[in-house]
């Protein structure tokens, strides 16, 4: 494979994650389910801040679609769901807590 082919299979591979976790709040979202243990939808919600339920659901939906979590319905009443990282999910893990690192050291 020539240099030149490197460099386009290397943006794909960049461009396909970007797509994925480009949601306006999907990051934030892995964050709090995978780095401060918060699994409920009420919950996410609330530490989200300004984002809308509708936004959250589709958000969710999103990762759940993209293999990064595994939504669990405990179907009670009133409802109860859970969203956990599955194992792609928790492999992100390492790389989320590498940019919260940087964003702290350099956006002040």
């Amino acid at each position: 494979m020539r240099k030149n082919e490197q460099s386009i299979q290397r943006c794909v591979t960049v461009s396909t994650v970007q797509k994925i976790l480009g949601g306006k709040w999907k990051i934030e979202i892995l964050y709090y389910i995978g780095m401060q243990n918060i699994h409920r939808f009420g919950e996410l919600r609330r530490h989200v801040g300004e984002i809308t339920e509708s936004s959250l659901t589709k958000q969710l939906r999103e990762l759940e679609s993209d293999g990064f979590l595994h939504r669990h319905d405990f179907k009670e009443l009133p409802p109860r769901v859970e969203y956990t990282l599955t194992d792609l999910g928790k492999s992100f893990m390492p790389v989320l807590e590498v940019i919260r690192q940087w964003g702290e050291a350099n956006l002040k």
